[in-house]
């Protein structure tokens, strides 16, 4: 059995989806569900170097994003999640954010986020972040949530230490990074934190 998405109860399986995200403290910032509809906007940003040079993405296609939406529509308990950043403003897609790595066994799990450039440096990152890790203690009864960032990633290093996450150390030779090995700092937050 898995974890119900939307009510962190043990019951029958379901699509791993959020049917009810947090709010973040930020005004004009929501989150909601990724879904398939925002794929070229999000790969409109991910395709550009500036936002993946410091991360292990590796796009040639918008169609290489597919498989994370396969993996959100898995009923699997270990099945990555993710929500879209929207301006409320406009409506438009400005970030993901989300989970990847899950253990069911071991309460754990991986925080992921990006962000289009021109919402870089205004705390966006930083209150979605706070925002989804306070909640996915309470919602999904995590023990553990921890990032990893290419150790030239300074800009989310800052926002995982804004968000009260714990330099733990370097990961040698963690990650591919388009081909070739890269390090990676290791950081956590705990339920007891």
């Amino acid at each position: 059995m898995g974890l119900n998405a939307g009510n962190g109860k043990r019951g029958a399986k379901a699509q791993m989806r959020i049917q009810k995200a947090p709010e973040p403290d930020y005004p004009g910032i929501s989150l909601r569900q990724l879904e398939r509809t925002d794929l070229s906007a999000w790969y409109a940003y991910l395709s550009r170097d500036e936002v993946v040079q410091h991360t292990s993405w590796d796009l040639k296609a918008a169609e290489d994003l597919l498989p994370l939406f396969e993996g959100i529509e898995s009923t699997s308990a270990a099945s990555l999640r993710r929500l879209a950043i929207v301006s409320e403003a406009s409506g438009a897609l400005i970030g993901t954010i989300g989970f990847h790595t899950i253990s069911e066994i071991n309460r754990s799990a991986e925080i992921a986020y990006d962000l289009a450039p021109g919402n870089w440096g205004r705390g966006v990152a930083s209150a979605v972040c706070a925002a989804i890790t306070r909640w996915a203690f309470i919602e999904y009864g995590f023990v553990r949530i921890q990032g990893t960032v290419l150790e030239t990633n300074s800009g989310s290093a800052r926002v995982l230490e804004k968000c009260g996450f714990h330099y733990e150390g370097m990961l040698r030779s963690y990650r591919m990074v388009r081909g070739s090995p890269g390090n990676f700092k290791l950081y956590s937050a705990l339920n007891t934190d």
